[in-house]
């Protein structure tokens, strides 16, 4: 990496899942849109195919005169070759096929559980993990021998277990995951804030926020905009709009297909006093099976959705058809701001910038006082060069505190059974979790649910599994 008149050239930054046919274009775009920075990134997956393609593609896009930012794109055939010089390492793989992840999501609901996404939480979390935890031991292996001091960001889900993950193989790794739910739940206080006060164009950022969580189980404790508490103002606009929720200005910000009118976010605040900062079909999996996710229909009068797998098959069938376009050049990506902070994330942590923004680290700085120190914590962090300093965000209150505990146990536990092969450890995950726990399924029932949904995605699992 060079330096020059404020901005940074010959950045490597290694990709790992390089091949995706999705979050891949939005980092392209977001590169291609950052004037400070120019490299070369370096794609690597274990379908070369995929990473070949979007070689072309990112040049394609990197070679347009309204792509400030310059950047080679570099397909490598290794790991290693793609690890060694990187000064950053981006992760974010799909583990497994979506055939695997139709067992995670709907597999349980014989036992009437029902998942909305079935990647983090959960029975769909925990199997989804068993296959990406060794996954992820390989990657903190090949960068401690590969690049031991760059700067690593995980997209992948489970996302607190894949920095779970990194951090038992690697102590010493330099790696954060980022999440963009709470930049959601910031869009729907500027919502709310612009229709109070008559306002327009609130940028998210000028809401400023407290975070402190769990991944996808996030809460604030403090939200302003420009001197005004909006906890009055959220409370206020709760009590008048309970039953229709609120409807973004722009529709859904991430995907129509998960849209959520945010009731249970609503809920959530008049039950524990603090503002839920993911989206509702994340946080309906954290709790309790008998409240949110009892049954359809249930789901359907919180006017969330279930997110069915063969809706993700009928997904990845459009992107790569836009792929295909894409690579023909009969489609061009589309270069406006996504939203997404990663780009600016390294453009800090190369020294050209110094921001806040929400991050999943380890609770080694005690950023949540009462949660264990071995907990991977979602918390504000201050990004500058070379640094990530958390931001201490105090305790949480008791009462979502218990909320949280099991899922943290959790953790735990599905680490070890996946290091250890273990099947006792995930039923042991499998009847702590609050879902399995709200739909009141005996202890035989759901042992014979793990044994089936493991040989459901054995193939992807290490061989201890399979004696």
């Amino acid at each position: 990496m060079k330096y020059a008149a404020n901005k940074a050239s010959d950045v490597q930054i290694a990709y790992i899942g390089g091949g995706s046919r999705g979050w891949a274009w939005t980092f392209m775009t977001d590169l291609a849109l950052e004037p400070s920075m120019s490299g070369t990134i370096r794609l690597y997956d274990i379908d070369e195919g995929a990473a070949k393609a979007n070689e072309v593609i990112g040049n394609r896009v990197s070679a347009r005169e309204e792509a400030v930012g310059k950047w080679e794109y570099k397909t490598y055939k290794t790991i290693e070759e793609a690890l060694t010089g990187a000064d950053f390492v981006v992760i974010s793989i799909l583990p497994g096929t979506f055939d695997e992840m139709a067992v995670d999501v709907h597999m349980p609901e014989r036992l009437g559980i029902w998942q909305s996404v079935g990647d983090t939480a959960g029975p769909g979390g925990i199997i989804r993990a068993l296959r990406t935890i060794p996954m992820f031991v390989e990657i903190a292996e090949a960068i401690k021998k590969y690049s031991p001091n760059a700067w690593v960001i995980n997209y992948t889900n489970p996302m607190t277990l894949c920095v779970k993950t990194l951090y038992h193989v690697f102590p010493e790794i330099k790696a954060f995951g980022c999440c963009h739910e709470v930049f959601g739940t910031q869009k729907v206080l500027k919502g709310i804030a612009e229709e109070t006060f008559g306002l327009k164009d609130i940028p998210r950022q000028d809401i400023h926020v407290n975070v402190l969580g769990i991944n996808h189980f996030t809460w604030f404790d403090y939200a302003s905009y420009k001197g005004i508490d909006l906890f009055p103002v959220y409370r206020d606009y709760i009590d008048k709009h309970f039953e229709e929720g609120f409807h973004e200005r722009d529709g859904n910000w991430l995907n129509a297909s998960f849209a959520c009118k945010h009731r249970v976010k609503f809920d959530l605040f008049r039950r524990y006093g603090l503002i839920a900062a993911a989206g509702d079909r994340h946080l309906a999996e954290f709790m309790p099976g008998d409240e949110y996710l009892k049954d359809p229909a249930t789901v359907e009068s919180w006017d969330f959705g279930l997110t069915t797998v063969e809706w993700r098959k009928q997904d990845l069938k459009n992107r790569l058809e836009k792929s295909h376009r894409l690579l023909e050049g009969k489609e061009e990506v589309e270069l406006k701001p996504t939203g997404e902070e990663g780009i600016l994330l390294i453009k800090a942590l190369c020294g050209l910038d110094r921001m806040v923004s929400n991050v999943n680290i380890p609770n080694t700085n005690c950023q949540i006082p009462n949660l264990p120190k071995d907990a991977v914590v979602e918390t504000n962090a201050v990004f500058e060069r070379d640094a990530i300093r958390p931001v201490i965000a105090g305790n949480l209150p008791e009462n979502v505190r218990s909320l949280i505990m099991p899922h943290i146990e959790n953790h735990a536990y599905t680490l070890e059974a996946a290091l250890t092969c273990n099947e006792e450890l995930v039923v042991k995950a499998f009847l702590n979790d609050p879902n399995v726990i709200g739909q009141k399924c005996s202890q035989e029932d759901v042992r014979r649910l793990v044994h089936d949904m493991i040989q459901g995605t054995i193939k992807y699992l290490p061989d201890g599994w399979k004696k």
